[in-house]
């Protein structure tokens, strides 16, 4: 099986006996994971801005419908 802490030990001695060489490898095997994040928050911050878009033009037309029905009646 998969001895968890076999390699726990390994990837500690790997960071103490090459720091940089082990942030380079985070970094660099992280670094998509924060692009594809970034790109799903701006996405999402889109969507986010039209629905709101949406609903105030809704909004909007509702109270005219309402504005409108009131002049008639008076």
């Amino acid at each position: 099986m998969f001895d968890i802490k076999a390699w726990a030990e390994y990837i500690v001695e790997w960071a103490a006996k090459d720091p940089y060489g082990f942030l380079t490898t985070v970094i660099l095997a992280l670094t998509p994971l924060f692009i594809i994040s970034a790109a799903l928050s701006w996405k999402l911050a889109k969507m986010i801005e039209a629905r709101e878009r949406e609903q105030k033009k809704k909004q909007k037309r509702q109270e005219n419908i309402a504005k409108a029905k009131r002049t008639k009646k008076d």
